[in-house]
């Protein structure tokens, strides 16, 4: 089997790096075509997954237009030398049309239903559209749910087991309290009208949670001069095992806050625009707090709330514990699905 790899962002790595080795081990072919965006590229390096970068996400109104214009002729260019049995991807923008011209079923994964323009685009010429089965949105042409979430793909004890030593190569020691703040960029395109928080409330978050540990900042832009010491400095492919030792997890990112939520350590999301699969997690589990920008002085009082809780690690244990009996490993489904597709089976 030959099978198309897009890689869009540094999460799109982790969700396919676990079934890109799986494939490989059994013989079949690969090809990851990437863009280079934050730290996609080093991490498909550090987890020694060949791979060509066709495109780069610049700042700019147009940007993301003119990459993906260059995206889409290299792309296909290169499906036509590759042959490919399926191009598998997140979000799915570029392979659809490429499996269209190409003749070959594109396999989108999604979890993110505000992303609405793209996906009213790609949904359609997508040979599937396969979601968490907590997705809130609507796909136009064929929907696959299943019982898990992306961050399970990588973060299922299957295929990870947190590392302490990690975090002390670090200066930290496991079982001691500190806390993340994920700041993020804002320039994907799903993040079109979204605003971050304002430096103010940055150095608030920081001030808050000090009093109850360290504080680790994990940001995709600059930090102010008081900030930057702060800044999470090891290598981004051990993000995971600082995320599974640490107390809390407060910030902007969905995808952080649910990996957070997988590994049992609680998680708030601040953001105008929700996602399905944090609610779930909240809703079922108690494992994040979902909170709109206007609201950020409750989630800051929530979270001074879970800091003094003695209880907080063995409630979020026994949440977590719900969660892993219910949810299944995504990369072992994945791999699956696709080689129904394959076959003609799906």
């Amino acid at each position: 089997m030959r099978v198309l790899v897009e890689v869009l962002h540094p999460a799109h790595v982790h969700v396919f790096r676990n079934a890109i080795q799986v494939w490989r081990a059994r013989g079949d072919e690969v090809l990851v075509l990437s863009r280079k965006k934050e730290v996609a590229n080093e991490l498909l390096e550090a987890y020694g997954i060949p791979f060509e970068s066709i495109s780069e996400l610049k700042r700019g109104k147009l940007s993301l237009a003119v990459e993906m214009v260059v995206r889409d002729t290299r792309m296909l260019t290169r499906a036509l030398s590759f042959r490919p049995d399926v191009l598998v991807g997140v979000m799915g923008v570029t392979i659809v049309q490429v499996g269209k011209l190409i003749r070959r079923p594109a396999v989108v994964f999604y979890d993110t239903e505000n992303a609405g323009i793209t996906n009213s685009f790609v949904y359609p010429l997508a040979h599937s559209v396969c979601t968490p089965d907590c997705y809130e949105g609507s796909v136009r042409g064929r929907h696959v749910t299943y019982p898990s979430y992306h961050e399970l793909a990588y973060l299922h004890p299957k295929r990870f087991t947190p590392d302490p030593s990690v975090v002390r190569r670090a200066g930290l020691e496991p079982n001691e309290p500190y806390f993340l703040l994920r700041f993020v960029s804002w320039q994907a395109s799903h993040d079109l009208g979204e605003q971050g928080f304002d430096l103010a409330m940055k150095r608030r978050m920081v001030e808050l949670a000090q009093r109850y540990g360290r504080v680790l900042i994990s940001s995709e832009g600059p930090l102010p001069e008081d900030l930057e010491p702060l800044r999470f400095r090891a290598p981004p492919e051990e993000m995971h095992h600082f995320i599974a030792h640490a107390r809390v997890l407060v910030g902007e990112s969905a995808t952080m806050a649910s990996e957070a939520a997988v590994l049992g350590v609680p998680a708030f999301y601040i953001a105008d625009t929700g996602r399905g699969y944090t609610n779930h997690e909240q809703l079922h589990y108690g494992l994040v707090w979902n909170y709109k920008r206007a609201e950020a002085a409750q989630a800051l009082a929530q979270f001074e709330e879970l800091c003094t809780d003695p209880a907080l690690s063995s409630k979020m244990a026994a949440a977590r514990a719900r969660l892993l009996a219910e949810r299944i490993d995504l990369t072992g489904w994945m791999v699956d699905y696709v080689d129904q597709v394959v076959r003609g089976e799906a």
